[in-house]
């Protein structure tokens, strides 16, 4: 499994306005300067990141964007579920109804202990665990 470009990037952006957390807004064109990722490519990402209430956007000449919440109270995880619509290694973790095998498949056990300690290790990493491990190194 490999996570898509939207989540990584997502959340080296979430990482980003996180750092700046208590700096007020934060425009576009800064983030993907310091990230090297495109500003079309961020204004994508901040959409579904809006829509669930994790980034609000400031309008004028000191605008930008900032999150709703402290970087201790969001978690890896849920920007990852926000941006890839969950991450289950298998179908059949989520909706076990997607697969007629469900009940006498050997290998769904395995799916879905690895699918369980990823979203552990994900939703047990906050921003602000990012921002110190990354102090550290």
């Amino acid at each position: 499994m490999k996570l898509s470009t939207r989540s990584r990037y997502g959340t080296r952006m979430m990482v980003d306005l996180a750092q700046h957390y208590d700096k007020g807004p934060v425009q576009i064109g800064d983030i993907a300067k310091r990230q090297d990722i495109s500003v079309k490519y961020l204004e994508q990402l901040i959409i579904p990141l809006k829509k669930a209430d994790y980034i609000r956007s400031v309008r004028g000449p000191k605008g930008g964007h900032m999150l709703t919440r402290p970087p201790e109270e969001i978690t890896v995880g849920e920007i990852v579920k926000i941006l890839e619509g969950g991450i289950d290694l298998s179908g059949c973790i989520e909706n076990p109804d997607a697969c007629e095998r469900t009940e006498r498949c050997l290998t769904r056990g395995v799916w879905e202990e690895a699918t369980k300690a990823m979203y552990e290790k994900l939703n047990s990493t906050t921003l602000s665990k990012m921002i110190e491990a990354g102090k550290n190194s």
